[in-house]
């Protein structure tokens, strides 16, 4: 006789990813109206109120290689969004900061992040979101979870 294989939805992991999958595809969908992707939101949201920002410290901030961050900042300096520089500190270094039209742009994403949180969170009560937040903060916390999803 074989032991009883657990049903999909019977793990708690399944939840969470089918909530987040669909809390983060409808913040998306929002955020492709500005034409912007979800992880490049995520760095320009580190950068806001940055005067520059090392790339190597920016993809460690965000849990990206390297090379990720690199192509991630082309994406931005392509929509002019952010602007790469000389360290003033280190001539052979370089940081990244918004541009004028980036920071602009921060608040409205700021507020399409919000929108989506508020519409899809709506069901649950004040104190049932307080609730669900502490307890993923503890198992980010307790997991030592670092990085930060960006897709």
């Amino acid at each position: 006789m074989s032991a009883r294989i657990s049903d999909l939805d019977a793990h708690l992991g399944y939840w969470l990813r089918f909530v987040s999958n669909h809390v983060s595809q409808a913040f998306a969908g929002r955020l492709q109206g500005k034409g912007v992707t979800v992880a490049e939101w995520v760095a320009m949201r580190r950068l806001f109120g940055e005067g520059g920002v090392a790339p190597s410290l920016l993809a460690d901030r965000i849990g990206m290689t390297r090379g990720a961050i690199t192509k991630l900042a082309d994406r931005l300096i392509d929509k002019e969004l952010v602007i790469r520089r000389a360290d003033p500190q280190d001539g052979r270094a370089q940081t990244l900061a918004l541009t004028a039209r980036g920071r602009a742009l921060v608040p409205e994403l700021a507020a399409l992040a919000d929108d989506n949180d508020t519409e899809f969170f709506r069901p649950l009560t004040a104190h049932e979101r307080r609730v669900l937040r502490q307890l993923l903060e503890r198992l980010v916390e307790q997991n030592e979870l670092k990085v930060v999803p960006v897709d």
